[in-house]
């Protein structure tokens, strides 16, 4: 494939440094290479390929010569310096929410829908779905090609990597604390996430139900292309540390066996059913698959199946992701 010319913004945070190491671990060519993060880490260095990369802060024109750059330093920063990257002529692929549902920017899972980037509009903006979502739809499509979709409900179980670094060390600290007969006041989350699940990922909305939950009911018809599909999701921080899983139910059309179901998502890219039919979070975590376990036909609503869907929230979920759309992008033998 052609070489990259890649720039980073977030490069100091979990994804970002996610990014790095797919980036050495797909020994992904890369010609150039420029991170950034706030002002406050500009100066660090990073490692990389043998040589030390110092971070740099965002100024005007710091995207020249670029040809891509992934972003993931939150949606504010994105709204001031994604357009701007693609003025700078690079492909602005964003992480954050804050373009996924404007409806001239193709929001992405390359197993799903590459499709919905018109390459031939040359360096644009495109958007990385929630985590949530694209572990889900990358289970979903095979479905809904063969079988058909008629509705989706779904419930997460969502580690705490997603909501960053300082829930990372919120969660261990609050812990340990516990452990040692103490409580402490929760910073990052409404309430302690030691040992505690948390029946809300975002902001409360009038309707009852949270930002996350109504990004993934959103961004699962969009990716889809099923406008009409009836998604429905309950979102849970748990206190695992990476990973996310979740219970899918969903509907289908026509009246396939458990054999047809399971040979649909075994024969399907981005799938493994390899885990004895229980993935978890510990065997997902550090690994590039959607993880399908738990298929089974429900005994309540008839054509209604529930599966078990697991996969790394910082890899598959946010920087493999971006990293696929790059090198599906500049792989001339894929267009």
């Amino acid at each position: 494939m052609q070489s990259l010319k890649l720039g980073i913004v977030g490069a100091t945070g979990l994804v970002g440094r996610e990014f790095l190491k797919l980036l050495e671990e797909r020994k992904t060519p890369i010609e150039e290479l420029r991170l950034f993060a706030s002002e406050k880490s500009a100066g660090t260095k990073i490692s990389f390929r043998g040589k030390d990369i110092e971070v740099q802060a965002l100024k005007e024109s710091c995207f020249k010569g670029l040809n891509v750059c992934f972003f993931s330093a939150g949606g504010s920063v994105s709204k001031i310096w994604a357009p701007r990257a693609v003025e700078d002529g690079a492909y602005a692929i964003d992480n954050s929410s804050a373009f996924r549902m404007h409806p001239e920017v193709p929001l992405v899972v390359p197993e799903v829908n590459m499709h919905a980037i018109d390459s031939k509009l040359g360096p644009q903006l495109i958007a990385n779905p929630n985590c949530s979502t694209i572990q889900m739809v990358v289970a979903l499509k095979p479905i809904q090609e063969k079988f058909g979709l008629t509705s989706v409900i779904v419930s997460t179980y969502q580690s705490v990597s997603g909501a960053g670094s300082d829930a990372v060390e919120e969660v261990k600290g609050h812990s340990l604390a516990y452990l040692n007969n103490q409580e402490l006041e929760p910073e990052i989350f409404p309430k302690s996430i030691a040992f505690n699940n948390i029946p809300m990922i975002g902001d409360m909305e009038e309707n009852g139900f949270t930002s996350e939950e109504m990004k993934m009911v959103n961004e699962t018809k969009k990716i889809l292309e099923q406008d009409d599909l009836p998604v429905s999701a309950f979102c849970v921080r748990t206190p695992s540390l990476n990973g996310h899983s979740e219970s899918v139910w969903f509907d289908v059309k026509s009246n396939p066996s458990k054999e047809e179901m399971i040979s649909c998502l075994n024969t399907s890219k981005g799938i493994d059913m390899s885990l004895k039919d229980l993935p978890t979070i510990r065997e997902a975590s550090g690994k590039n698959p959607v993880f399908v376990g738990r298929v089974h036909k429900d005994v309540a609503v008839a054509n209604r199946w529930i599966m078990w869907v697991v996969a790394d929230n910082i890899r598959k979920g946010a920087a493999l992701n971006g990293l696929q759309i790059a090198e599906s992008l500049f792989d001339k033998s894929q267009n």
